[in-house]
């Protein structure tokens, strides 16, 4: 796990452009493709089989029935962190600290890879999954996407959990701790904050997360890297 994390670290290596385009269709998006069939099918096992989970129906009248103005406008805040605009933000601004320190592009384009394979699934797996909104009063306008899965969680998910690994990069422990544990929260309250507003239900808050965490491993992963050499390496120097 941690030869994963600190991958583009224990191997700094240039690739070639071509190595780069070819580890990426194998490695990151081929899988992602099996991503986008598992999600789908979830989706299909949903609304026709499972009845559009009626179950979830109580979840999110819960979440309905506790509204508050406070809660509300907590709430609202959360979800902008899962927000398009700021989640394309936020990952440009990543991207480009990344190359500013590392002048390593392969490395660099990691968030972007990330947040860019989660919204073509989320995109594609919504319209043709096509389920409904929950049936409770909705606190924001709905998006033209339908409700499965989550693009609001998914988008966060990709993000905030990539921003989680690049913090394992802080040297002083607690500080390290400290973000990551904030970084991997992020996620999870955007989800709550969709179920309280009435966007979406469990069921789709879950696929959203699934959808942004596998993203963020495959993009993570999405080079080659020797991490042997490098961890005998820095196993040599200690």
């Amino acid at each position: 796990m941690s030869t994963f994390v600190h991958r583009y670290e224990l191997d700094t290596s240039r690739p070639s452009g071509k190595q780069a385009a070819r580890d990426l269709a194998v490695r990151a998006l081929a899988p992602a493709v099996g991503l986008w069939c598992l999600i789908v099918g979830i989706g299909f096992l949903i609304v026709e089989p499972l009845g559009d989970l009626p179950a979830g129906d109580g979840i999110e009248g819960w979440f309905a029935e506790r509204r508050t103005p406070v809660l509300n406008t907590v709430t609202e805040w959360v979800g902008h962190l899962g927000m398009t605009q700021f989640v394309i933000a936020a990952t440009a601004l990543t991207a480009i600290y990344l190359w500013w320190r590392t002048r390593q592009w392969w490395f660099a384009v990691v968030p972007a890879l990330a947040v860019s394979l989660q919204a073509l699934i989320f995109l594609t797996s919504s319209l043709v999954v096509g389920r409904e909104r929950p049936d409770v009063e909705k606190l924001d306008d709905a998006p033209p996407t339908s409700s499965f899965p989550s693009g609001h969680t998914g988008a966060s998910a990709a993000l905030w959990f990539t921003l989680a690994l690049l913090a394992q990069r802080i040297e002083n422990r607690v500080l390290r701790w400290v973000v990551t544990v904030l970084c991997m929260i992020v996620p999870f309250a955007v989800g709550v904050s969709r179920l309280y507003r009435g966007m979406h239900g469990p069921a789709d808050v879950a696929a959203g997360l699934l959808n942004g965490a596998v993203c963020v491993v495959l993009a993570w992963g999405y080079l080659r890297r020797d991490t042997r050499r490098g961890a005998a390496g820095a196993g040599r120097q200690d």
